[in-house]
């Protein structure tokens, strides 16, 4: 079914049928649920300190031994939070967290080759989101603290790292 052909079909519905409708789609499906406990009442903020207590146990566990330091955990908040409609600028926060968990960690533990490559791909994602987003002066600063922990813990990819940069400039 088309949008339009959407429309014309809920323009035909009487108010109480469009209710019951929206009602049964709450009921049935976990995504139509959230996004309206979202719109009626967006607690972003706790969606934050949720998301950044997340990521968080992925790199340093309160309840298992081992950090399972998955980037994916951090990317499906981002996915999540764009399609929330979140404010940017605390996505951006939840970004730059992630980097800077990210950095914590692997100044205690030893990582592989893969951990550098896939926190390039977060530092190069955090860059682009607020410059699309207007943040990047807002957001500067940490962004550039980021990057120097990164040199001075001398990661792998230290030149991707520094063309990245390139954008802020």
């Amino acid at each position: 079914m088309s949008k339009r052909a959407l429309k014309t079909y809920l323009s035909k519905l009487p108010k109480k049928a469009l209710e019951e409708q929206i009602v049964e789609l709450y009921e049935k499906f976990p995504t139509v649920k959230t996004y309206y406990d979202f719109a009626f009442n967006p607690k972003e903020d706790k969606l934050v300190q949720d998301a950044k207590a997340k990521i968080s146990n992925e790199y340093f566990p309160l309840k298992r031994r081992r950090p399972k330091a998955r980037r994916s955990v951090a990317q499906k908040f981002f996915k999540h939070f764009i399609k929330l409609g979140v404010d940017p600028h605390l996505i951006v926060d939840v970004m730059c967290f992630n980097l800077e968990i990210a950095q914590t960690f692997s100044k205690e533990k030893n990582v592989p080759d893969s951990f550098f490559r896939s926190m390039l791909n977060s530092f190069n994602e955090v860059i682009q989101f607020a410059t699309v987003h207007g943040l990047l002066p807002e957001f500067k600063e940490r962004i550039l603290k980021i990057y120097t922990e990164t040199q001075n813990q001398k990661w792998l990819f230290e030149d991707e790292f520094s063309k990245a940069l390139d954008i802020i400039d």
